[in-house]
């Protein structure tokens, strides 16, 4: 397996993680959102601590960072957050989270600034059906309205996609940076998030099964699913992760009506097509690789 398959699976991997994500978060509905990611981002800084105490070669190693690193790591982590969840107290949930959802757009279109990647059309056409998947699956039964007075939550909801993507293919550019300082991030991410917690919200207690939910926020979609992230985008084909990204929404909703926590319906199969369909066109150097591998072993010598 080479360097770009493994990426592939590590960038599939946060995909999973983050499917998580709402699951995770019914059962822990009534924490404050920056409380809740300060708990969150707690538990993956101790991932990190553990994996550096593993590794052997100290702590202070991965925290003797470029302060660029640094800069870029906490803009995208905690600043993904914080702007999400301001969209989310400034805007109704349905338009904020569509506008959100823009972000794995923004990757593949972005990506084509990086060296030595190119922009092609099924690229783009891949990525704007996973849009319109994820469009099928959070509109569906709903009026999509855009209002006026919720101008600042629409702005803060585009900010959050653009801030994402641009992470994301920003940490391109620091390949060199090895992938378990996303730890330090997740340590500073997990104070800015305290420190907004005390300025925004009032504290909590949380019930044991609510605690029990925070963790596995911090274990899964909002721990390990950054290390491996930052691992795919580095190392794995950028467009590729950006479009199968149209299948987190998906994934989670499919894991809501599992959990007996949403009700099926019809849009998700639509969802699900026009998913796999980007999914599909996006991989088209993949597929063709294979048939071409293929076609060479079933050639007579």
């Amino acid at each position: 397996m080479n360097r770009i398959q493994k990426g592939n699976i590590a960038g599939l991997s946060a995909i999973l993680l983050w499917a998580t994500l709402a699951l995770f978060t019914v059962f822990t509905q009534k924490i404050p959102p920056f409380q809740l990611t300060f708990m969150a981002f707690s538990v993956a800084f101790m991932i990190g601590l553990g994996l550096w105490i593993k590794e052997g070669k100290g702590i202070m190693i991965h925290l003797r960072l470029p302060w660029k690193v640094w800069l870029v790591g906490i803009y995208g982590l905690f600043g993904y957050h914080f702007f999400y969840f301001l969209a989310l107290k400034s805007a109704p949930a349905l338009e904020a989270n569509l506008i959100n959802y823009l972000w794995p757009l923004l990757i593949v279109l972005l990506s084509s600034f990086l060296p030595h990647e190119k922009l092609r059309w099924f690229h783009i056409v891949g990525a704007l059906l996973g849009f319109m998947g994820a469009l099928a699956l959070l509109g569906f039964g709903k009026e999509i309205a855009f209002a006026s007075q919720y101008t600042h939550g629409y702005m803060y909801a585009l900010l959050c996609a653009f801030i994402w993507s641009s992470y994301s293919v920003l940490s391109r550019y620091f390949g060199s940076i090895p992938t378990l300082s996303v730890g330090g991030f997740c340590g500073a991410s997990a104070l800015l998030s305290l420190c907004a917690h005390l300025v925004f919200e009032q504290t909590y207690m949380p019930t044991l099964e609510e605690c029990i939910a925070a963790i596995g926020l911090g274990l899964g979609p909002v721990g390990v699913a950054f290390f491996v992230w930052d691992y795919g985008m580095k190392q794995g084909d950028i467009k590729l992760i950006g479009s199968l990204s149209y299948a987190t929404p998906l994934l989670s909703t499919l894991l809501l009506v599992l959990f007996g926590r949403s009700a099926p319906n019809s849009a998700i199969w639509l969802a699900c097509a026009l998913i796999v369909l980007g999914s599909i066109l996006s991989s088209l150097p993949f597929f063709n690789g294979l048939l071409s591998k293929i076609s060479t072993r079933n050639r007579p010598l």
